[in-house]
């Protein structure tokens, strides 16, 4: 389904589990809605199916492309922005009728909810973050890549973000990209080029990332949020997570690391991971 979020501007979405469930005394009770911010960028919301389905036992949860990605619309690449991406999670909510919603990013989609708590710190009624990063700190993902796969790994992941291209984005794929989870997952092997919007990814790469510092507009938060990040995840190192996890207002940050993980803590600790996710969306907002 695709709904208008601004005049010509389309995101295609999709929801998984109710909001209004039966209370027990003939009347209905709301559920909290998650709204799930995929990774990439140009990618779109395959990679949440149909790992967080069991989150929807508890809540409801909308899942969609970010704008120029998946199956929403395509714009221009000066809209090929954090600040656009991050102003979208409102414009959606407006358009579906969310109040509060919480508000879950994996990867470049957590770095899409820094920026949203930056600019919107009274929207969310919590906010995950997981496997993100602050900021390109490279040589921290080069010593990371070298960890998990040695020299070799560490160079081609130095020489894709040096001069990003399809060719050596396809040499990451092969290379990198089957590190960044601890345990065999059946899409982390070489995926195809295909499954990327390769364009959006290395403009992404050239003339965004290198200038993202989101920390300081991590004390703006004005309600919960988890940070988790795992221990031997290559692409966004956990000192990145400490370093978010620091930034936020104490009383509002709960940070958990796991041990034996990598990118996505769910896909190498499902059981632990599901278990916290649920909890952490269940807990009473202060």
């Amino acid at each position: 389904m695709r709904v208008q979020i601004a005049p010509g501007i389309r995101l295609f979405f999709d929801t998984e589990g109710a909001s209004l469930v039966p209370d027990g005394n003939g009347g209905l009770r709301q559920r909290p809605t998650v709204i799930l911010l995929h990774g990439g960028p140009g990618m779109d919301h395959s990679g949440w199916k149909p790992r967080m389905s069991p989150l929807a036992e508890v809540a409801q949860l909308v899942y969609y492309d970010h704008r120029s990605q998946g199956r929403s619309d395509r714009r221009p690449p000066d809209e090929w922005t954090l600040d656009h991406w991050a102003d979208d999670i409102v414009r959606l909510s407006d358009a579906l009728e969310i109040e509060r919603p919480i508000v879950f990013g994996q990867s470049f989609g957590g770095m899409v909810a820094q920026r949203y708590i930056e600019r919107h710190p009274q929207h969310p009624g919590k906010v995950i973050l997981s496997s993100c990063s602050p900021h390109f700190a490279l040589q921290r993902k080069l010593a990371a890549f070298e960890r998990r796969g040695g020299t070799e790994a560490r160079e081609v992941a130095r020489a894709y973000w040096a001069d990003p291209s399809p060719a050596l984005f396809e040499d990451f794929l092969r290379v990198c990209m089957p590190l960044y989870s601890t345990t065999p997952q059946p899409d982390r092997g070489a995926p195809s080029l295909a499954a990327f919007d390769t364009e959006l990814l290395d403009h992404w790469n050239r003339e965004e990332l290198p200038h993202v510092h989101l920390l300081p507009g991590l004390a703006r938060a004005a309600c919960p949020v988890l940070v988790v990040g795992g221990a031997d995840d290559p692409i966004t190192p956990i000192e990145d997570q400490r370093d978010i996890a620091a930034a936020l207002p104490a009383e509002l940050v709960r940070y958990v690391e796991f041990t034996g993980a990598g990118h996505g803590v769910w896909r190498d600790r499902p059981a632990e991971a599901m278990a916290l996710l649920r909890e952490f969306i269940l807990a009473p907002a202060p």
